[in-house]
C-alpha cells in the first residue's frame, strides 16, 4: 500500500495530497510517528482544506502530547467539514486529556446525534459523567452500551461496580456476576463476588 500511494507524490496537489493522507494514516498506524508527521504535513501543505489530512495531523501532535494544538487541527477539519466524525472524537479526546471536561461531553453528545449506536461514544460519555461524579447518568448511558455490546466483561463490571458504589448490592451482583460468566480471570470481579458470597 505504501509504494503505490508513493507512486502519487509527484500528481498534482490533490492527488498528492490524498496520497499523504493515506501515507500518514498507515505510518501512524504502524506507531512510526516521525514519518506520519512527515506525510501529515506534505498532506496539508497541498491541501489546506482536507479535512482527513488535518486530522492525521493532529493525531501525530496528539501523540506527541501536544493536546492544545491537535485540537486546534481538529476544530479546523470540522470547519472545513462539519460531518468530520473522527475528527470530533478526537477533539472530544483532547479536551479529555486537557480537564475541560464540559466541552469534552458536547464533543461526545454531538457524535451521538450522528453515530447514535457507537460503542466507542456511548463509553466516552459514560466515562466523562463518571468523571464528573453523576453515577446515575453515568449508568444510565453504560445501560445504553450494553444494549450495543451485551456480553463485554468491562462494561458489565463497570456497571457493578457503581450499583456497588449506591449501595444497591443485588445489581451490582448481578452485573458483576454477568461479567464473571463471560470473563471469569477478572480478579477484581472474583473478589468482589467472594465478598459478596461471604457477607
Amino acid at each position: 500500500a505504501v509504494e503505490t500511494l508513493k507512486t502519487f507524490e509527484k500528481k498534482d496537489s490533490r492527488v498528492k495530497s490524498a496520497a499523504a493522507t493515506n501515507l500518514s494514516f498507515l505510518y501512524y498506524l504502524e506507531n512510526e510517528l516521525a514519518q506520519a508527521t512527515d506525510y501529515a504535513d506534505l498532506a496539508v501543505n497541498s491541501d489546506r482544506y482536507n479535512p482527513a489530512a488535518l486530522t492525521n495531523k493532529g493525531n501525530t501532535v496528539f501523540a506527541n502530547g501536544d493536546y492544545e494544538k491537535a485540537a486546534e487541527f481538529y476544530k479546523e477539519a470540522l470547519r472545513n467539514d462539519s460531518s468530520c466524525t473522527e475528527a470530533l472524537y478526537n477533539l472530544g479526546l483532547s479536551y479529555k486529556k486537557l480537564n475541560r471536561i464540559d466541552e469534552a461531553l458536547d464533543c461526545f453528545l454531538k457524535l451521538h446525534a450522528i453515530l447514535r449506536n457507537n460503542a466507542q461514544v456511548l463509553h466516552q460519555i459514560a466515562n466523562i459523567y463518571e468523571v464528573m461524579e453523576d453515577p446515575n447518568q453515568a449508568i444510565d448511558w453504560l445501560m445504553q452500551l450494553i444494549s450495543v455490546v451485551p456480553t463485554d466483561p468491562r462494561v458489565l463490571s463497570k456497571l457493578g461496580k457503581l450499583y456497588d458504589n449506591e449501595g444497591d448490592k443485588s445489581q451490582a451482583f448481578h452485573y458483576y456476576y454477568e461479567s464473571y460468566r463471560h470473563f471469569p480471570s477478572n480478579i477484581e470481579v472474583i473478589e468482589w463476588l467472594g465478598a459478596y458470597y461471604i457477607d
